[in-house]
């Protein structure tokens, strides 16, 4: 039986819910206190044992590529000033999983978003997060990717998780 060892994060949409907000900067680099959304969804994945991100992202989104990215000038500063202890979060995820990009070269919805990841994805399962809904657990038994993946592994069936309102 497979594991789920995949994940897929569509990030490609315009944002428009928080406009003007989301004019230059991306709605999943907006941040949730000391950290932008999109670092909460790829800790919980990788948490959940995930180790292939596969992020979909459209035109304007490149920051989100970079936050990922090694800057050289920025790491070295910090760490010349005693404060690498600021890059273990980014470290981890850098030394954890693959991150890849795909481009969705049009906005046609999120289950185009999702069927780009298909080169990369093939016929593995893998789990879909949205940046919409975070949640901060301090363990796997907590995490909400990491129960979906085990569900997926006892009933080899796809699962949906949905937050009551």
């Amino acid at each position: 039986m497979k594991k789920v060892k995949k994940a897929v994060i569509p990030a490609a949409g315009l944002g428009t819910r928080f406009f003007p907000a989301t004019k230059t900067i991306p709605k999943e680099m907006l941040p949730v206190v000391d950290k932008p959304t999109i670092l909460y969804v790829i800790e919980e994945a990788m948490q959940a044992g995930i180790e292939d991100i596969v992020l979909i992202q459209g035109r304007g989104k490149t920051a989100i590529e970079d936050f990922f990215d090694i800057s050289y000038e920025l790491e070295d500063k910090l760490i010349k000033d005693g404060k690498a202890d600021i890059l273990l979060s980014i470290e981890k995820i850098r030394s954890s999983v693959n991150i890849v990009s795909i481009r969705q070269k049009a906005a046609l919805g999120l289950g185009h978003a999702v069927r780009c990841a298909k080169p990369v994805v093939g016929d593995a399962p893998f789990a879909v997060l949205l940046g919409d809904e975070i949640t901060i657990t301090n363990s796997r038994s907590e995490n909400i990717t990491a129960h979906l993946c085990d569900q997926y592994e006892r009933n080899h069936a796809s699962s949906v998780w949905v937050l009551p309102i």
